[in-house]
């Protein structure tokens, strides 16, 4: 092990400091590492192996897999480790990620539907169809108030509205509003109210819906964290938050092309807005991936209002 002085040198470094934070918590994957941080692979394994030749941190092969933690000869140091976690800015974040990245670690049942997800349409089947799947699905949907928050034209309220007690599909376009209105009065779907509104400051009370609801419009908002606390603030006790996002990317041109205001979230930072805004029971994954370039990825995330 290096010198006592060497070794605080090498901690002091915010990042190495964060790896260590966390592998004093959970023998971790350079990959889980990876997406707790949002860094690259390459700076990772840099400072991982800096602290390994410290004799600070120690790997373990798992599989296929390397797992590191912390040394045992390194027990000394961790007291002052833990005490330092209050001056790293992105230690409450990290820790958020730490709690996801061994929860889905844990989640076999996940795994197993994704690769039946993955399965899916890639045979002829007659009259299995994912617009079947959705009728079959609503018709198992108890009979809710849904705020659908950013929902332009309003493609899915129609949906839910065949459904719930009742929809407000809520959007900052008025043109949008004015076009969803009249196609749900052409359609007679009376229980399905479109309202000119901003998602991070509605004009719905408190507690008045059953079910908050985004569908790809966090990404336009300005403050998404907003938006979510806004999400909590009009849900009932007992309620739900649906989200479906994109995964974090790097297609620029989207900024142009699609008016986005953020190029998509991390899981991380997503569980963050969800659970400061107040709500529990929080389940994140990443549900579908587009073929072609850019390979946008699909997040969804569940929550329940205490």
């Amino acid at each position: 092990m290096s010198s006592v002085v060497e070794s605080l040198r090498l901690i002091s470094e915010p990042t190495r400091l964060r790896l260590l934070l966390l592998m004093d918590r959970a023998e971790l994957t350079v990959a889980e590492i990876q997406e707790i941080l949002c860094m690259k692979q390459s700076r990772i394994s840099t400072q991982l192996g800096l602290l390994k030749n410290a004799g600070l941190v120690r790997a373990r092969r798992s599989g296929k897999n390397s797992l590191y933690s912390m040394h045992p000869a390194a027990a000394g140091f961790s007291e002052l480790i833990r005490r330092s976690a209050p001056e790293i800015p992105e230690a409450t974040e990290d820790r958020r990620g730490l709690e996801l990245a061994l929860r889905k670690r844990a989640d076999h049942t996940r795994a197993y539907f994704d690769q039946l997800a993955g399965k899916f349409g890639r045979s002829y089947c007659p009259g299995r169809s994912w617009k079947g799947l959705t009728e079959a699905l609503l018709l198992l949907m108890p009979r809710l108030t849904v705020a659908d928050l950013g929902a332009g034209e309003g493609t899915f309220s129609q949906l839910l509205a065949r459904r719930a007690e009742r929809v407000i599909a809520i959007d900052s376009s008025e043109k949008m509003v004015e076009y969803g209105t009249r196609i749900a009065a052409e359609n007679g779907v009376s229980n399905l109210e479109y309202r000119l509104g901003d998602i991070e400051a509605t004009s719905l009370d408190d507690a008045s819906v059953d079910l908050a609801f985004f569908s790809q419009s966090l990404h336009h908002a300005t403050r998404p964290e907003a938006a979510v606390r806004e999400a909590f603030r009009i849900t009932r006790p007992g309620g739900r938050l649906v989200i479906l996002d994109l995964l974090r990317h790097d297609f620029e041109q989207a900024r142009d092309l699609y008016a986005d205001v953020w190029l998509g979230f991390s899981e991380v930072e997503l569980f963050g807005f969800i659970e400061d805004a107040g709500f529990s029971s929080i389940q994140i994954s990443v549900v579908d991936r587009e073929p072609a370039a850019p390979h946008f990825q699909t997040l969804m995330a569940v929550a329940d209002r205490p």
